[in-house]
């Protein structure tokens, strides 16, 4: 507390001491050559003197400061006024000089946050323009096509009609996969927990998937032959379409004739954790932290020559943190990649 007071009313105490030291002098002079020098009336002078002193310009000081600092505060735009109380004004300039750069200090991460926050609203908003507007302007290719004539033609109509079509699919896709994710953001979709084998799950996605990995020579496998049931404790659909978008980007990013393997571990007690391995292409450590943002692809190329939403990551990331598990990425370029989430075990 002592430490406290010297250090914050240092100015005040010793400007006090001097005026009272100057005015004790002065006093004693006046009274020594007049009639005499009065004991206890100095020794009452130097206390009330350096007391009224001592708050006048506390008082006084306070305020200068105040009036000068909030007028800072008001002149520029990095700081706030309304950041800035009475009780945290003191003649300490070392003190005051510590709070202000506080104040900028929390301004300048708010402004750089406010600043991250609108490149990524930019950000997503050309990616949403951009996912959408492909399949609409091939939908409206065709179908203009075949008003300026091309309708006539049956051969033609047919197969435009049928393009036509999958553009619509991909829409309603695009579309679903927004719904969804929205839902997941704001807890509005709700979770079936269920005890379920995940081995029997795996395997159903890897017959799901068998055609397309076929089309690229992808081998879909275990790391074992798991012989025994493992069960766990989840929401059955949400994870069969977080290990379908999982291995569906292992086939997509793939190599030809490589292969995409799914392991099953026990990792403690209560948990069990699921890979997905693949040799495919790899991610770079710069795009490893924002791979689960929306619409975030790591194929900047303007053909985009995988298809899909952009979405499949991040609607993973959510039902994997909606479950209150983990999901983890670990990555090298030209070697392949793994996915990895956790699970609780049926008790």
């Amino acid at each position: 507390m002592a430490s406290e007071f010297r250090n914050t009313y240092r100015f005040a105490a010793y400007t006090s001491s001097y005026i009272t030291l100057f005015l004790t002098l002065v006093m004693s002079v006046f009274f020594y050559v007049s009639e005499g020098l009065n004991f206890w009336f100095l020794i009452s002078f130097i206390f009330i003197c350096y007391i009224s002193s001592f708050l006048i310009i506390q008082y006084r000081v306070e305020r200068f400061i105040y009036k000068r600092i909030k007028k800072i505060y008001d002149d520029i735009t990095l700081l706030e006024a309304k950041d800035f109380s009475k009780k945290q004004i003191t003649t300490d300039i070392k003190t005051l000089t510590r709070d202000v750069e506080r104040f900028a200090q929390d301004k300048k991460l708010e402004i750089e946050t406010l600043k991250i926050r609108e490149n990524y609203r930019k950000e997503f908003i050309g990616n949403v323009s951009h996912e959408l507007k492909t399949p609409l302007f091939t939908v409206q290719g065709y179908i203009l096509t075949l008003l300026d004539g091309a309708l006539k033609d049956k051969k033609v109509r047919k197969k435009y009609l049928k393009r036509a079509n999958k553009g619509v699919e991909r829409l309603i896709y695009i579309v679903k996969d927004l719904d969804m994710i929205t839902q997941l953001e704001v807890g509005g979709l709700q979770l079936y927990q269920e005890d379920f084998n995940i081995v029997k799950l795996v395997q159903n996605v890897f017959d799901l998937l068998e055609m397309k990995a076929a089309r690229k020579n992808i081998t879909l496998t275990f790391d074992t032959d798991y012989k025994e049931s493992i069960f766990v404790n989840a929401d059955r659909e949400r994870i069969q379409q977080v290990l379908t978008n999982l291995v569906v980007n292992s086939i997509k990013y793939g190599k030809p004739d490589g292969t995409t393997e799914i392991s099953i571990e026990h990792l403690i007690k209560n948990k069990v954790i699921v890979r997905v391995t693949d040799n495919g292409e790899g991610i770079e450590k710069k795009n490893i932290q924002r791979i689960f943002e929306r619409f975030y692809r790591v194929d900047k190329s303007g053909s985009r020559k995988e298809g899909g939403s952009g979405l499949g990551l991040a609607i993973v990331k959510h039902i994997v943190e909606g479950h209150n598990e983990k999901i983890y990425v670990e990555s090298e370029i030209g070697v392949g990649s793994e996915f990895s989430f956790t699970l609780e075990k049926s008790k």
